[in-house]
C-alpha cells in the first residue's frame, strides 16, 4: 500500500529519479540496470514511512555511489597527467628497505613474501571497507540514534567528495601497476586483484575479481579511501559514547585495512596516510565547520526532527 508522501520529499525523490535517469541515459547509455536503480529509489521514497526514513538517513550514501558511478564519465586521467614514477619514488625515499631481493617498497617485499593466513586475514578486513561502515549506521538508526546516523552519512559523502577531489587532481598509479607494466600509462589495461587474488584462489571464488576487473580506470589510488571509510564510522562510535565494542572491532579493522591495503599491493603507504587525512579532514569540515553554519544546521535539524 502507497503512503501519503509529504509533497517536498515526493518533489525530491521525483526530482532526483528523473536527474538520474535521464542524465545516466545521455551519458552512459540506456541500462536495464539505471530503469532498476530508478525504481527502486521511487519506491523506497513512497512504499512505507518507515523505510522513506530510513532511505533519507542513508540519502548521502545513495548519493556518493551515484557520483562514483557518474565519475566514469569523465575519467580523471583527462583532467591532470598520471603519476606512475613520482609516487614510488617517493614511497622508496621515505619507506623503501633493503632486502635480500635488493631495495623495495613495502609493497614489492609482500609481492614476493605472502602467507596464507595474512592473506587470509588482508582480505576478509579489505571486504569491510563500505559493508561495515553501513552495518553501524543500520546501528546507529535502529538503537534510536537517529541524529548520530544522519551527521554519519552526511560526513562520509563529504569525506568521499573530497577523496574524489584527490583522484583528479593527482591521478597516480597503484603498486601493483607498476610492478607490472612499468611506469608508462597504459589505457587499455583494466583494473586487477593484485595480491588478493590469492584470496580468491584459496576459497575458490572470484569475489575480488568480480570487484576489481569491471574497474575501468585503475589511475585512482590517491587517496585510499578504503582506509578512510571505517575511521569516519569510528569517530561517530566515540561520539555515540558507551559504543565500546563497536570502537573496538572499528579500530582493529581499520588498522587491518591499512596493512591489507599495503599487503595487496592496492595502495602504497603514502596513499593509507592520505586517506586516513581525508577522514580527519573531512570530519573536521563537516562538524565544525559546515553544523556552525546557520542554514545548514537548520535543515539538519529539520532532517533529524523528521527522522525522530
Amino acid at each position: 500500500m502507497m503512503i501519503k508522501t509529504p509533497k517536498r520529499l515526493m518533489a525530491f525523490s521525483a526530482l532526483l529519479c528523473i536527474a538520474y535517469l535521464v542524465a545516466n541515459t545521455l551519458l552512459m547509455g540506456f541500462s536495464l540496470s539505471t530503469i532498476l536503480v530508478t525504481t527502486f529509489v521511487w519506491c523506497a521514497f513512497n512504499v512505507s514511512v518507515s523505510i522513506q526514513k530510513l532511505v533519507v538517513a542513508f540519502l548521502p550514501i545513495i548519493l556518493f555511489v551515484l557520483i562514483y558511478d557518474f565519475m566514469r564519465v569523465y575519467p580523471n586521467y583527462m583532467v591532470n597527467p598520471i603519476d606512475t614514477k613520482g609516487l614510488y619514488d617517493l614511497e622508496m625515499q621515505l619507506f623503501g628497505f633493503n632486502s635480500t631481493n635488493g631495495t623495495l617498497i613495502p609493497s614489492e617485499y609482500f609481492n614476493n613474501n605472502h602467507w596464507l593466513i595474512t592473506d587470509i586475514l588482508s582480505g576478509i578486513f579489505y571486504l569491510c571497507w563500505v559493508p561495515l561502515p553501513i552495518v553501524y549506521g543500520l546501528y546507529l538508526y535502529f538503537t534510536k540514534q537517529k541524529r548520530i546516523c544522519i551527521r554519519f552519512t552526511s560526513a562520509f559523502l563529504l569525506v568521499n567528495l573530497i577523496g574524489f577531489a584527490g583522484y583528479y587532481i593527482h591521478p597516480a598509479a597503484p603498486p601493483w601497476y607498476v610492478m607490472q607494466y612499468g611506469f608508462v600509462p597504459d589505457f587499455s589495461i583494466g583494473g586487477h586483484v593484485a595480491g588478493f587474488a590469492r584470496f580468491d584462489e584459496f576459497f575458490n571464488c572470484g569475489i575480488f575479481n568480480m570487484l576489481y576487473c569491471k574497474n575501468s580506470n585503475v589511475f585512482a589510488a590517491v587517496p585510499s579511501m578504503h582506509s578512510a571509510y571505517v575511521p569516519v564510522a569510528l569517530y561517530y562510535a566515540f561520539v555515540a559514547k558507551r559504543n565500546y565494542f563497536w570502537i573496538a572491532v572499528l579500530l582493529f579493522v581499520s588498522v587491518g585495512i591499512w596493512f591489507s591495503a599495503v599487503y595487496s599491493g592496492h595502495h602504497y603507504i603514502i596513499d593509507v596516510i592520505l586517506g586516513a587525512l581525508c577522514a580527519v579532514i573531512g570530519l573536521l569540515l563537516f562538524e565544525f565547520v559546515l553544523l556552525k553554519i546557520k542554514s545548514v544546521s537548520h535543515l539538519y535539524e529539520r532532517v533529524t526532527n523528521y527522522l525522530d
